[in-house]
């Protein structure tokens, strides 16, 4: 089991860059696949991206592709979602999730993962 925590979420202009964090407790985050998924009050929850357990495949929502990056640093256990050129429609409480990667291509349902942090705002001002 890991533990998570979210950061970097805050206000921002169109356009601008954000970079949220997500900090895993846990002796065994290598192990585990991680996504971002973002939500809007009253909306379901949506998917943004996910990374396997080594970082070296990634996958995204059409609606951010070219635009977001998800990486990972396994010797800090975190994982990142660099978000460039945002838009009002980013602005969402972010979350990042993890689950044991079993090597499936890309776990894009959030109820793939088991593990959830509380959250982090990211608010997009036109």
């Amino acid at each position: 089991q890991v533990h998570l925590i979210e950061s970097g979420g805050g206000l921002v202009q169109a356009g601008d860059s954000l970079r949220l964090s997500c900090a895993a407790a846990g002796r065994t985050f290598s192990s585990y696949a991680m996504g971002w998924f973002r939500q809007v009050r009253g909306k379901e929850r949506e998917f943004v991206a996910t990374i396997n357990w080594s970082g070296g495949r990634t996958y995204y929502a059409d609606s951010v592709k070219g635009r977001f990056a998800i990486s990972r640093d396994n010797t800090k256990n975190t994982v990142y979602l660099q978000m460039n050129s945002l838009k009002p429609e980013d602005t969402a409480v972010y979350f990042c999730a993890a689950k044991p990667d079993l090597g499936s291509y890309a776990y894009t349902r959030d109820y793939d993962y088991d593990t959830w942090g509380q959250g982090t705002q990211v608010t997009v001002s036109s």
